[in-house]
């Protein structure tokens, strides 16, 4: 870690800021001429659609244009020449020592275009020394890969929306940031912001689960709140091959008492063989919220399908986990989700009837609405026992009634719908299911779209801090972490 990232601001450096606010007005007076220039022409051509349309393009551009100057002038004064800068100063263990001029940093991207910004810099002392030159000011303001944190919290957020591409990021910025990007660099600035959202996340998505149990508990209801925890997977295609693999996706949800949705926080890991790093980030975010949990647990659900993956995470993590504080024995509700189950029933349904469809429909819809009444898995395993006993089935479709009849009665036990319902467990892991759309599909899965797994990570690490509502959040606390940083380091310097 470097000790010389900021040197603290002098009363020099003070002025000068103040001298760079006496030139607005000059600054102001140049632009003058443009805008006034823009705004007499509307009028000229009489007031239309088009000429509005016009009218607003110029003067955003003559603002942004405006805007531009102003951040560079204040940017380029804040090392003015009568800043009294060290001539040496030490980091990374060595001393580094500055040259008499400064350098300029071209194209630097903000968020009103691009600008150059001359700084300082300080060499390595020994000429044979393979560190690099370290320049404060880039330090001190943040810059990411030439990128104003500003410019590159919103190349992140373009990355991250869902339905975007490169090319659609790429355009974004061009005309509405005035930046003109290459893919390599939009790639490389979006990993810059991903990785410090990845190491808050826990953090913040356990507080951001907390604050819901706390709304929660002051809802009106005469059940508990349930924290619902799921996980589902979805194909996604890899960039070296033609093949699929299996991406994951995690949720933690918030009902109130009366069984109303509060919110939700998601989780995603790139595919990997028995998806070992989406349970480790589930299992610390749901440590991490049991923890900061006060006063009485909510009821505790996981609802999934009954995959491989979904069912192995219960049996091995959920089922033997104790509180992290108490060291409990917490009581996990494991549900089936119903409509994957139903499958299972009209698989039944369509093997006992035939060719008769609508008998199978009307069964399989009776079935459906008994097997939420109490005992319903044992009520429909006894009915559908019944019918194959009265009928002779080709082996094919003995074969499936078999497979969806072992499937049911294995698992009926996580099948107890009537008594979900009670308690306002849900049935249905359909917020799951949506995260797999939401969180990766309108990402990752667009038309032609093929990716590596270092470049899915980058987008799935942002795209989980934007759809769990804490980008904002997020980017704030990276930010103050920064500047704390740089405040102790330059108390450091200036001792």
């Amino acid at each position: 870690m470097r000790d010389f990232t900021r040197l603290a601001l002098a009363p020099s450096t003070l002025t000068e800021v103040a001298a760079a606010l006496r030139e607005l007005d000059d600054l102001a007076a140049e632009s003058r001429s443009p805008f006034a220039a823009i705004v007499f022409d509307f009028p000229t051509s009489g007031p239309s659609p088009t000429s509005a349309f016009g009218f607003e393009t110029r003067i955003a551009e003559a603002a942004r244009a405006f805007g531009r100057r102003v951040v560079g002038r204040v940017y380029n004064r804040l090392e003015g020449e009568g800043v009294n800068l060290p001539a040496k100063i030490r980091g990374d263990g060595e001393d580094h020592r500055r040259p008499s001029e400064k350098t300029p940093r071209r194209r630097v991207a903000t968020l009103l275009g691009t600008t150059t910004l001359w700084r300082h810099g300080y060499r390595p002392s020994h000429r044979a020394s393979a560190g690099s030159t370290v320049f404060p000011l880039e330090e001190s303001l943040g810059l990411v890969g030439g990128a104003t944190p500003a410019l590159a919290e919103a190349a992140g957020r373009y990355s991250a929306e869902g339905g975007a591409t490169r090319r659609t990021a790429l355009d974004r910025l061009k005309p509405h940031r005035g930046v003109g990007w290459g893919a390599e660099r939009l790639r490389s600035t979006t990993a810059e912001v991903a990785r410090p959202m990845a190491a808050v996340r826990r953090e913040l998505q356990v507080d951001r689960v907390v604050d819901l149990r706390r709304q929660a508990d002051a809802s009106r209801g005469s059940t508990k709140p349930v924290l619902s925890v799921g996980r589902d997977g979805i194909t996604l295609r890899e960039s070296r091959c033609s093949s699929y693999e299996v991406a994951a996706v995690g949720t933690v949800t918030v009902y109130d008492r009366g069984g109303k949705r509060l919110g939700s926080v998601y989780l995603a890991a790139v595919p990997e063989s028995c998806q070992p790093t989406m349970s480790r980030h589930l299992t610390e975010l749901i440590e991490g919220v049991l923890t900061a949990w006060d006063g009485p647990l909510p009821r505790l659900a996981y609802v999934t399908d009954a995959g491989d993956n979904e069912t192995a995470y219960y049996h091995r993590v959920l089922r033997p986990m104790r509180h992290p504080r108490t060291q409990a024995k917490l009581d996990w509700h494991r549900v089936v989700d119903f409509y994957h189950a139903s499958q299972r029933l009209w698989t039944m349904a369509s093997a006992l009837f035939g060719t008769d469809t609508r008998a199978a429909a009307a069964w399989a819809r009776r079935m459906g609405k008994l097997w939420k009444k109490p005992n319903g898995p044992f009520r429909v395993l006894h009915s559908a026992g019944q019918l194959k006993a009265r009928r002779t089935l080709p082996k094919t479709r003995e074969k499936e009634f078999g497979t969806a009849y072992r499937y049911i009665r294995e698992r009926s036990r996580f099948m107890r719908y009537s008594e979900y319902a009670r308690v306002k467990i849900p049935l249905g892991s359909g917020v799951t299911e949506a995260a797999c759309k939401t969180v990766i599909s309108q990402r990752l899965k667009l038309s032609g779209m093929r990716w590596t797994k270092v470049g899915a990570e980058v987008i799935l690490d942002l795209r989980v801090m934007l759809l769990s509502g804490l980008w904002t959040k997020a980017y704030r606390r990276i930010l103050n972490g920064r500047s704390d940083r740089i405040c102790q380091q330059s108390m450091g310097i200036a001792a």
